[in-house]
């Protein structure tokens, strides 16, 4: 249970809240805290612990859970419990910063059950990042048809900055992220794929419309990333924003753009870890500006746009995962303009590093904490009026 006034709660309201969680919608809890946010209190459950570095949650329409491990697993998180590694997985190089990273859904899950993985894949001395489709079996214990659809073209010794989200479009074709591989310099030379947003189609060919056809890279959509791994598209809108780690500093959001660049090394509004000046300064001739970028740095993992039933007031808002400060950060966007109008900062230092966010059906948020031991969360809204 979480302490300090703010977390407290008496037992008898303990005990109503109980009961009221026991019976609403939504997987059983191993356990609950109510946690006050600045327009709604919300209770936080541990849906499963024993985890071991998550690294990525999706939801499935029947209301289980998928949830990655950078060791290379997947588990299924239904009926209140968490499953056996699913069977199947694609060979993953587990080193450094790699290992097993995101999973994604196709549009038509529901009926072909195909997924995407992204993962670090080669040798320790030639690594790099790699993408995988396949198809979820139906008693969800295993993957079939498990095929490589993607690998960048310059693997490297170096065992950081992998990347890498997945967002699949409204057309089916594959948005995903690499970071530079440690490497700034890499991060604007575009026949690299590293330091980029990318697209392919879902079985890994190109679409005729991406801004780099018939280059030595035609995957690649925008350069000048150091390392992404945020990457989600609004469901309303259909604006693709992108989060990335910065230095000592200089954490942005981007909304990507066909064959723009967005500055890494170039421009920054961060510091090497040294404390030497990046680049030329904070804005340049030719690279794109961040929506909006931390100083200091909070580590940003993964990201949704809040669509949901269950928080009307964070309609269109950005939640994004956090590290550094262990906390769920929601970024209020104007309706209109896209501008940042505030952050809120929630669940801070109380659950670990949190990885990774997603959004249920029913509009619970779900998080996974990056630990050796690490959780799956809920968080939905209280049922229990505020005095």
């Amino acid at each position: 249970m979480l302490h300090g006034p703010l977390f407290r709660c008496c037992l008898s309201r303990l005990a109503v809240l109980g009961a009221l969680v026991a019976s609403a919608a939504g997987p059983p809890a191993t356990a609950a805290d109510v946690v006050p946010t600045q327009e709604v209190e919300v209770i936080v459950e541990k849906l499963a612990g024993g985890l071991s570095h998550p690294w990525s949650v999706e939801p499935l329409p029947d209301g289980s859970i998928l949830v990655t491990e950078r060791s290379g697993e997947m588990h299924l998180f239904r009926d209140g419990k968490l499953s056996k590694p699913i069977a199947g997985m694609p060979e993953v190089l587990v080193e450094g910063q790699g290992g097993l990273l995101d999973v994604a859904l196709a549009n038509d899950f529901a009926s072909s059950r195909v997924i995407f993985l992204s993962y670090s894949a080669g040798t320790p001395a030639a690594a790099g990042t790699a993408i995988a489709r396949a198809t979820l079996s139906a008693d969800m214990t295993s993957l079939q048809q498990v095929t490589e659809i993607f690998r960048m073209n310059r693997p490297s010794a170096t065992h950081r900055h992998f990347g890498s989200r997945i967002a699949v479009a409204t057309d089916g074709t594959l948005f995903f992220s690499i970071g530079d591989r440690g490497k700034d310099e890499r991060a604007q030379d575009w026949s690299d794929h590293a330091g980029a947003v990318l697209r392919i189609n879902p079985d890994g060919s190109i679409p005729p419309d991406n801004p780099r056809v018939g280059s030595d890279a035609p995957e690649v959509w925008s350069k000048g990333h150091r390392n992404p791994q945020g990457l989600a598209f609004d469901s309303e809108t259909g604006e693709l924003f992108e989060i990335e780690h910065g230095a000592r500093g200089g954490d942005e959001v981007n909304l990507p753009r066909a064959g723009a660049n967005y500055g890494w090394p170039t421009i920054s509004y961060g510091r090497h870890y040294s404390g030497a000046e990046i680049g030329i300064g904070t804005a340049a001739d030719g690279y794109e500006q961040p929506i909006h970028y931390w100083d200091p740095s909070i580590a940003p993992g993964g990201m949704a746009v809040y669509r949901g039933r269950m928080f009307p007031e964070w309609n269109g808002d950005l939640l994004v995962a956090a590290l550094k400060f262990q906390l769920l950060a929601r970024l209020h966007l104007d309706a209109e303009t896209r501008e940042v109008l505030g952050e809120e900062r929630i669940l801070k230092g109380h659950y670990g590093r949190i990885r990774d966010v997603g959004v249920d059906a029913d509009g619970a948020v779900l998080v996974v904490t990056d630990e050796e031991d690490g959780a799956l969360l809920r968080i939905s809204r209280s049922p229990v009026a505020e005095n």
